[in-house]
C-alpha cells in the first residue's frame, strides 16, 4: 500500500495510445443502482484511474450530459434511461491509504471517490483513528458522501474533510478546501465556480485514538443498522431529508404509510423512511410512491418533505 499520494496529472503521457477504461453503450442502469431499477444509459464509462477519467472527459462534446455514480445508492434512474454519459467510479477510483503532513507525520486517511464509505471507517480504525465509525452506516461511496455531506448517528462527512480533489467537465483537476464550499445538512455547493465539478478524492483528518474501541463502535453501529433498517431488500437508504426539529420517518409512520405500496415498491414496515423493491418494482412505481408519501405528509402534517434521493433520466 502506498503511504503518500501525489496529485495526478490532468493528462496522460504521449506513450498512451488511448483510453484504458471500459466504454459500454445502452448499459442497463438497473445493474448499477441499489434499488435495482433504471433504464439504459446511452454511454457508460468505467475509467481505469483518475488520469484515464481526465482523458475521457477531455474527449467529450462540450454539451454532453455527464452523470457520476458510485455504488448507485441514493439514486433513482427512471425507466426510460439516461441520455448522455454515466461514469462509474466504484471499482475504478478505489485507492485508499494514509497521507502525511509536511513534517512527515501521519495526517489522516486519503480515499478516492469510488471507495465504499464503510471501507474508510474500517481502514481508519485499523490504523488507530477514531471518528470515522459513522461512515460504516453510509451505504455509498466517498464521492456520494462528499457530494451530499452524508451523515448518520450524529456525524457528517465534511466534519472530517481537510481537502478534496475535483475534476471538471474538461478533465481539469483541482485541489479545494472546505472553505471553498457552502456546507450544510445534506447540502454541499461550490461557492464560486463555472460549469460542473465532481469529487474524485478526499483527504480526511480523524483524531488519533484506540482502534479497538473504534472497531467496537463500528460493530455496534452495524448491529443497530441491521436491526432498524431493511438491509435485505433493494433500497436506496433514507428517501427523505429530516425536516428541522423532526424526523421524516416519524411523520410518515404517523400517517399510517408503513406498508403502503405501488406495484413492487413498498414503504418499509421496518423503517418508514425507506422504500424497498420487493422484486418487481419499476422506477415509476418508486417515484409514484415517493409522490404519494410527500402528498400525504403535506396534507396531514403541513410539512413539505424534501427528497434526499437524486432522480435522473427519462420516464418510459
Amino acid at each position: 500500500m502506498c503511504a503518500n499520494f501525489q496529485l495526478p496529472h490532468s493528462g496522460l503521457s504521449t506513450q498512451d495510445s488511448g483510453l484504458r477504461g471500459e466504454l459500454r453503450r445502452d448499459e442497463p442502469m438497473s445493474r448499477h443502482t441499489s434499488w435495482r431499477v433504471g433504464g439504459p444509459a446511452d454511454r457508460f464509462y468505467a475509467p481505469a484511474d483518475i488520469a484515464d477519467l481526465s482523458r475521457f472527459l477531455q474527449g467529450l462534446a462540450a454539451d454532453e450530459p455527464v452523470y457520476f455514480i458510485g455504488l448507485g445508492s441514493n439514486l433513482l434512474v427512471r425507466d426510460g434511461g439516461v441520455r448522455g454519459t454515466v461514469v462509474l467510479l466504484h471499482g475504478a477510483l478505489n485507492q485508499i491509504g494514509l497521507w502525511h503532513d509536511r513534517a512527515g507525520g501521519v495526517g489522516g486517511v486519503y480515499a478516492e471517490a469510488g471507495v465504499a464509505s464503510p471501507k474508510v471507517a474500517r481502514f481508519a480504525a485499523l490504523h488507530g483513528f477514531e471518528g470515522a465509525e459513522f461512515l460504516a452506516g453510509i451505504p455509498g461511496s466517498v464521492g456520494g458522501a462528499l457530494a451530499m455531506n452524508a451523515g448518520c448517528y450524529g456525524a457528517e462527512t465534511w466534519q472530517y474533510v481537510t481537502e478534496v480533489l475535483t475534476i471538471d467537465s474538461f478533465g481539469e483537476l483541482r485541489r479545494r478546501k472546505p472553505q471553498d464550499y457552502e456546507i450544510g445538512y445534506r447540502h454541499v455547493a461550490l461557492r464560486a465556480g463555472i460549469g460542473s465539478e465532481w469529487f474524485v478524492a478526499a483527504w480526511f483528518s480523524f483524531k488519533r485514538g484506540d482502534g479497538a474501541v473504534a472497531r467496537q463502535k463500528i460493530r455496534a453501529l452495524l448491529e443497530k443498522r441491521v436491526a432498524s433498517q431493511p438491509i435485505g431488500k433493494p433500497n436506496a437508504g433514507s428517501v427523505f431529508r429530516n425536516p428541522p426539529g423532526d424526523h421524516a420517518a416519524r411523520l410518515i409512520e404517523a400517517c399510517g404509510l408503513k406498508g403502503s405500496a405501488i406495484g413492487g415498491a413498498v414503504v418499509s414496515p421496518k423503517h418508514a423512511n425507506f422504500i424497498v423493491n420487493t422484486g418487481a418494482a419499476t422506477a415509476a412505481d418508486i417515484e409514484a410512491l415517493i409522490a404519494r408519501v410527500k402528498q400525504t405528509v403535506k396534507e396531514k402534517h403541513g410539512v413539505e418533505l424534501e427528497t434526499e434521493v437524486r432522480v435522473i433520466g427519462e420516464a418510459k
